[in-house]
């Protein structure tokens, strides 16, 4: 690890969101359904800041998505989540 802390290991989990640094708060769960069954679920992570736009990224792509708190893994993603979140 140098001084300046480059190249090293974030402290806590960090959103997901393109330049985005901050700790994640939130799992945004999420599958595309035209090619995983329901099983299959990614991940991303979400700073409070941006949960709601990554959750709308992909609900506009029409990708079934469950929010949860940081680390409240979902075992399914159901094709109709009836606004999760």
């Amino acid at each position: 690890m140098s001084l300046l802390g480059w190249g090293s290991e974030p402290a806590a989990p960090q959103c997901s969101r393109a330049g985005c640094r901050e700790d994640a708060r939130w799992n945004v769960n999420w599958r595309n359904p035209r090619i995983h069954g329901l099983e299959r679920v990614k991940v991303w992570l979400a700073c409070d800041e941006h949960r709601d736009y990554l959750e709308g990224y992909l609900a506009a792509r029409d990708f079934p998505v469950v929010v949860t708190p940081l680390g409240e893994a979902v075992d399914i993603v159901p094709d109709s989540t009836g606004g999760a979140g």
